[in-house]
């Protein structure tokens, strides 16, 4: 409620309450006996009480009916200029927080919420905009919705063009259809008209004007627009019906995950430096993010197959090292434009935690880990 209504609502109830007043007054003046007190004037006082209340009454229900239609003309006017000219109406919407992920770049960060039971992330709000009072009796909740925006699109900066300009793709590549395009309000992709994601995460702890969180697909720094609390009555909808190339798993599955022998030692050797910023409690739990987040084949549609070898270097669009696809053998595959390579001598790279994990995979979909180390370069954020 914002302080225009506030206004309003106070003013009511204190119309309200001198009603109230006028009304015992009148009870009590009818039930007080006193011989100074003609007949005849307690009549007129009692009249002259009954038309005070009743104007106070009438006064109330005017101020209502007058609120009533002014908020009505406003809805109607805001509506008429929506459908007249879309672009032209605005609403005053700004992030309330930023999210703080253990995926550093978009690379690795899952395609879908609960994939990854152990990727955490922390949900800064902004105090200025968000009061601590704002989020309590949200931890009895066991999973919250958020609402978010894309921030690291590529094409983000299409969207302050005219929209027979911005050149919006209607159809996107689907990496559960090997590349397939599709209607784009049919599935999940980041690419949009208006870059706004949902997504569901998990409630671990609410701390002040922090939010702790597992299970996300969120990047690190992703700004958030709300969050909601998850309703399994209404939100869980029993007997829901998909297409079926949603149900394909198998396109995504990776058959082994394994580490190799010195895997453990370079993990030691960087936990040191990260360990106090870490959402992680030991190696070993990161260890097990890291498997978790490569069970599921985090390649792009274009990143497993037709390998040329070169040298590439960290990061979200060329996260593949010793193999890069020619730029006529390169389609857009909207959040990436990288390369596919079915050879196992390709090396891998997923940047958790501001760590490079390198891994590599088979033509029989077993992923190998070969070691953690600090990356050799910053991503930019164009890359990230």
């Amino acid at each position: 409620m914002d302080g225009g209504s506030s206004v309003k609502s106070q003013w009511f109830a204190l119309s309200i309450g001198f009603a109230f007043t006028l009304s015992a007054s009148l009870y009590l003046w009818t039930k007080k006996s006193t011989p100074d007190f003609p007949n005849g004037d307690a009549t007129a006082e009692i009249i002259k009480l009954q038309a005070s209340l009743k104007g106070a009454l009438d006064k109330c229900a005017a101020e209502r009916q007058g609120r009533i239609r002014a908020q009505k003309a406003l809805r109607e006017a805001l509506s008429k200029s929506s459908c007249d000219k879309v672009e032209s109406t605005s609403y005053p919407m700004a992030p309330i927080g930023v999210v703080h992920s253990c995926f550093s770049t978009r690379n690795g960060t899952p395609r879908q919420p609960l994939l990854v039971p152990l990727a955490k992330a922390t949900l800064r709000f902004d105090p200025a905009r968000v009061p601590q009072a704002s989020l309590e009796g949200l931890e009895g909740y066991s999973h919250c919705w958020i609402i978010y925006v894309f921030h690291l699109n590529t094409d983000i900066e299409k969207l302050w063009k005219h929209p027979s300009q911005s050149k919006f793709k209607a159809k996107v590549r689907v990496p559960r259809l090997k590349g397939e395009r599709i209607g784009v309000f049919a599935t999940r992709s980041p690419h949009r008209p208006c870059p706004i994601g949902l997504t569901v995460a998990k409630v671990e702890a609410v701390d002040r004007h922090k939010v702790l969180l597992s299970g996300v697909d969120l990047v690190d720094g992703t700004p958030v627009l709300d969050i909601k609390p998850y309703l399994p009555y209404c939100d869980s909808i029993h007997g829901a019906i998909v297409p079926d190339w949603v149900k394909v798993d198998n396109v995504l599955a990776i058959a082994s995950v394994n580490f190799s022998q010195g895997f453990s030692s370079s993990l030691a050797d960087c936990w040191s430096l990260v360990e106090k910023k870490s959402l992680y409690s030991s190696p070993e739990e990161f260890q097990s993010l890291i498997r978790q987040v490569l069970s599921w084949d985090i390649r792009s549609v274009s990143q497993r197959s037709r390998p040329v070898k070169t040298k590439g270097g960290i990061g979200d669009d060329d996260n593949v090292e010793n193999t890069v696809c020619p730029a006529s053998k390169v389609e857009s595959v909207q959040d990436e434009e990288a390369c596919e390579q079915d050879s196992s001598n390709v090396v891998y790279h997923l940047l958790l935690e501001g760590l490079d994990v390198s891994y590599g995979v088979d033509s029989d979909a077993n992923v190998v880990v070969e070691k953690v180390s600090l990356p050799s370069r910053l991503p930019s954020s164009g890359e990230m």
